[in-house]
Order: structure tokens, then sequence, then C-alpha cells
């Protein structure tokens, strides 16, 4: 006796891992930040027009609403890549992922994993050393309590994978905000790269506003999805902060009709993760792809993002699919830079 066939129901093309693909020629991929922040090139995206124009990040304010709220990462980045001996003198490589509460403990990838011991020491030098406490959990402790204000001295900014080259002492500032204050990043809330404290100024003389929150990036950002359905993914865990004054500003700014522009998929994140949950200070591990009903930003800042990631969903989410992928499609034909230090894009 023959079992019944089992239905196989088509996966909607808006779920399709393959729909959040696009060719990128690895030239297109910028390496070096510009010499100046704010004269990257902008794509400003209208979604109630279905228009895509083409400008540069110097004259956002031409392309603001009247009077937005630009509601920014403060988030800093870390020196995350530390190098350092076994007491064998054999070279390790530790790469920082997450804080684990207590201001020296880390989630880490260590290199060669397979040849250091639990409970051995890493010297990294100028007196700070590492430990491997769990090798299958992958944790080190270090023999500094608040181990991030000492990391300046023996670490290195973790560029991501995608630049091939050595991190300069260049990018120490370059791969930061202009307004970045809290540390805890282990990669850049990039959109926020091209401003400078001028165009800030100037921005805010023309009636706009930025207010601030925190979200802490972890190397979770650069996992790719892998599920042929990309509801299926495991999303990325990280720690964020938004202070209850500056929630009920961003809420008095949307009442009175007043735009609010998300700098970012992290900012945007927390302001979905605290309008769904209410909850100010903790942990979101919120993905969003497209059919997600946005309740805060009116408007995105952000930069390109990898084919097939969860940020690329995110944007096609408050986008529209299609039209954003059409976006990604004039930016690689118009030979846009892409990626961390590349050019941004302004959805409306």
């Amino acid at each position: 006796m023959s079992l019944p066939r089992r239905t196989v129901l088509p996966i909607n093309k808006i779920f399709q891992l393959k729909s959040y693909d696009y060719p990128l020629p690895e030239a297109l991929i910028a390496q070096e930040p510009l010499s100046q922040r704010d004269k990257c090139r902008l794509l400003v995206i209208d979604r109630r027009e279905g228009t895509i124009r083409h400008g540069v990040f110097s004259r956002l304010s031409d392309y603001l609403p009247e009077k937005s709220s630009l509601v920014v990462n403060n988030s800093k980045v870390i020196p995350a890549r530390l190098l350092g001996k076994r007491k064998t003198g054999g070279a390790v490589e530790i790469f920082l992922l997450k804080a684990l509460g207590d201001g020296h403990r880390f989630e880490a990838l260590l290199r060669p994993l397979k040849k250091i011991r639990e409970g051995e020491e890493i010297d990294l030098g100028r007196g700070i050393s590492a430990k491997l406490e769990d090798k299958l959990k992958r944790t080190v402790s270090f023999n500094k309590k608040d181990i991030i204000k000492h990391l300046a001295r023996v670490g290195h900014i973790p560029l991501p994978p995608y630049i091939k080259r050595p991190d300069t002492p260049a990018d120490q500032k370059d791969y930061q905000t202009v307004y970045a204050s809290r540390p805890g990043s282990v990669a850049s809330p990039t959109a926020g790269l091209h401003f400078t404290k001028e165009l800030m100024a100037g921005l805010k003389s023309r009636g706009h506003g930025f207010l601030e929150l925190t979200l802490h990036i972890n190397y979770g950002t650069f996992k790719p999805v892998e599920c042929d359905d990309i509801r299926q993914h495991p999303i990325h865990t990280e720690s964020y902060s938004l202070k209850p004054a500056v929630y009920d500003k961003i809420l008095k700014a949307k009442d009175g009709g007043k735009p609010v522009v998300a700098v970012g998929t992290t900012s945007l994140r927390v302001l979905e993760s605290v309008a769904q949950t209410g909850v100010y200070e903790g942990a979101t591990n919120l993905f969003i792809y497209p059919g997600y009903d946005f309740k805060m930003a009116d408007a995105l800042i952000t930069n390109f993002h990898l084919p097939r990631s969860t940020l690329l969903m995110l944007v096609c989410a408050f986008g529209g699919h299609d039209l954003i992928m059409e976006a990604y499609r004039q930016a690689v034909k118009e030979r846009y830079r892409f990626y961390s230090y590349g050019d941004a894009m302004l959805i409306l």
C-alpha cells in the first residue's frame, strides 16, 4: 500500500532566500573611506512615488522632510581584534564577539582554538592577559575588570571581513561615527559614518533634530541567512538601550507631524523593539522582513548591504522588495561604492 503523496506548498517569493540575491562586482566593495565623509553618493528612494534619484549626502537637507527627527545609534566600536602569545611562544588571535555582562568576560573567536587549553593564559602585552574559560562556548575572561577601557592599548579596530586589508591607525577614527560615545560594538553603525559635525550643525539650523539611542552591534550581523525560507532563520540578539525621555520626544515628534528618520538599521531595530515590547533596555532578537508592520520610522538612512543578509531583508521590508532590489541594480550599474565604507541610501 502506497502512502499518499505529501503536498509541498511553494514559498511565497517574498520569503525565498534567492529573492535577496544580487550580482556585485568585487571592485565595487569599498576598501577605503572617502577623504570627506559627507561627499559620498546618496541614492534617494520615494516609496509613494516609486522613484529613484541620485544625489550627494552633503545635500541631505534637500531631500529630508521638513523638521525631521533623526534618530542615531551612539554605540562606539571597540578594538575587538586582539593579538597575543601563549607561554609556548605561539601566536593567538582573539576576536571579541559579545560582552557577557560583567565587564571582563566575552564570547570570542580564537585562532588556533584547537591548540589552546582551557585555563591557559594568553599574554596581550602592556599588562593585559586573557584566559580561555570554556572551549565549547568560546568564552574568555580578562585580568582587568572593565576590559573595554583598556582595549585601546592592545586592540585593533575590527574591520569587516569584506575589507581585504589590515586595519590602520586611521581606521580608529574613520570607522567611528562622529557622535559615537558608548563603547560596545564590534562593527560600526555604518549609516552614521557619513555625518560630519558641520553637516549636523547645518541640519539643526534648518530645523531638524537629533536624538540618540544605543544598540551594540555584535558579529552576528554578518551571519548569512542559509534557510530557503527566510522566516526560519535564527536571528542574532543584540543589546540596546533607549532613554524613556528620548522615546517620549520621538512620540511627541510623531504626534506633531514631524517625520522620524532612523539613521541605520540598528536605530530602526531599537525603535521597533521598544514600540513592540515597551522595554527601554535589554536585548532584541527582532527579525524584520517584508510583511512587517512598521510603527515608528517614516524614513530610513542606510548603507548598501550584503546579499542574502538580514539587513537587506529589513531594508526591503521598509522600502518594498521590488523597489529596493531595483535600486540595488541601479546602484551597481551606476557604480556606487558598497558596504561599510561605501555610499548611502535614503528611503522616504
